[in-house]
Parts: structure tokens; sequence; C-alpha cells
């Protein structure tokens, strides 16, 4: 049975597509068989799988609104090793044009079920903010990731995003889970990272990774070469974490002797 999950968080800049980029090549790599999902206008985890967003001939915009089947518009990242739905700004419209459609939260759900099958993990991309597009991933996803900076206006996010999941659950998604909180661009240097990531392992416990991404220029560059840092420098700290993040994610899947 495939694992899909939502990778959300509504505050910009945390990390969010480079966790799905290199998450999706790191699992990939361990021989699991990954679709990546773009649900972002911005098209940044399809130009970073290395898919040129400017000349796709179908994105998942036409998915959403029942046009095309998601096998029409899966592609394959040679670059990452694992098959992605792209998107690029065209994307943008398609809340206006959901808002008066039946199910309108259950497009991507129902699109994915008729893939699911043929992948371990299904890792779908939220966008920067609690709309539409974003409840639609939390709709279709099992269980959300959130990746998050250890800095204050980060934990009063948090406190909204938990409550839009529990929202998701009560109305559309019982079964949605928090699968845990990923420390991202973390610079053990300074103090304040410390003290809110103290603050994370006190109040989540182990909802939160053990994994902690840190701060480093490889993973900053390797999206401008269309490429997951894992196949830009492998030996690079943050190719590291994300690797030992789909290890830790992995180990948490094993059932218990």
């Amino acid at each position: 049975m495939s694992k899909i999950l939502a990778i959300t968080n509504q505050k910009g800049g945390v990390g969010k597509t480079t966790t799905g980029v290199n998450l999706a090549a790191s699992l990939a790599a361990a021989h699991k068989r990954v679709l990546l999902v773009d649900l972002d206008p911005q098209g940044n985890a399809t130009m970073g799988s290395g898919v040129d967003k400017r000349n796709l001939a179908l994105t998942i915009y036409p998915v959403l609104l029942g046009d095309r089947t998601l096998a029409e518009v899966l592609q394959h990242s040679v670059n990452g090793d694992y098959d992605v739905i792209p998107a690029n700004r065209e994307l943008a419209g398609a809340e206006v044009e959901m808002v008066d459609l039946e199910r309108r939260e259950m497009r991507l759900k129902e699109a994915l079920a008729t893939v699911e099958a043929s992948y371990d993990f299904i890792l779908i991309d939220c966008p920067p903010a609690l709309n539409l597009l974003t409840v639609n991933g939390l709709t279709a996803a099992h269980a959300v990731m959130i990746p998050m900076q250890c800095e204050y206006y980060a934990l009063e996010g948090l406190s909204d995003l938990v409550q839009t999941i529990k929202k998701v659950r009560t109305h559309l998604n019982p079964g949605l889970q928090i699968e845990g909180l990923l420390r991202t661009m973390y610079d053990p240097r300074n103090t304040l990272a410390q003290q809110v990531s103290a603050q994370l392992e006190q109040h989540f416990g182990d909802k939160v990774y053990r994994t902690v991404i840190p701060r480093n220029i490889r993973l900053a560059e390797a999206p401008s070469y269309g490429l997951p840092a894992l196949k830009f420098d492998r030996n690079s700290k943050g190719a590291q974490a994300y690797i030992d993040l789909a290890g830790e994610m992995l180990g948490r899947d094993v059932p218990a002797a």
C-alpha cells in the first residue's frame, strides 16, 4: 500500500519544496517507487526535478478540473529517478474555477486513486497558503509533514496549521495524521534556534523527526541545475541529511516484531 504524504506549511521559504524534491530523490535511491505531485503554482518542485515548467503541454491544472487524467500528465524526472505531476503558473486560476465544482476538495484524492497502486510513496508539495489547493492536498493525504525553521514566527504559524489539519480531519479526511515536524535550515550556533527546537521536542515529542536539515549552500544551489542535492553533491551535508530523513521514515514504517 502506498503512503501519501502532504508536505505543507503556510509560511513560505521554510524549505518545503526543497524537502519534497530531495526526499523524493532519497526515497527513490532507496529503491522505492515515488511520485512527487507539484501543487504549487510557482512550479518550483517541477523545475527542481529537471522538468521545464515553461514548456509543459499538460500540468495538474486540467486534472483538478476533471479534463485530464494523472496518467496523461505524468512525467519522469530523469535527474531524480522518480515520477512528477508538474505544475506552473496556470494552476493559480484553478481555485477560482474549482469553487463551483462538485466535490471540489476531493479532486486530487480521486485523481490519485487511479495511480496510487503504482507507488510506494506519493509526496504532495503544497503551496505556501491555507487555500483550496492545500485543502485538496490534505484531503488526499494519509499524513502531513511540516517543514519549519526554528524561529519565533514559525511557532505561531504552526498553531494555525494544526487547526486547519484538525478541521480537515473533522470534515473531509478522518484518517489524516501529523507524520512529523521537520526542522529545516537549522544553524546549531543560533541560540533561538536551539530554544525553539527544544520547545518543539517538548510539545510534540516523537512527532519531531530526529533528522535535522542544516542550512547548506549546496541545497540552495542544486535547484538552479534542475537537480536534487543527492545528484548535485551527494557528499554535502544537505544531501546526507535528506538521505538520513528517508532512512528515518522507512524505519518508522517497519512494523514492530
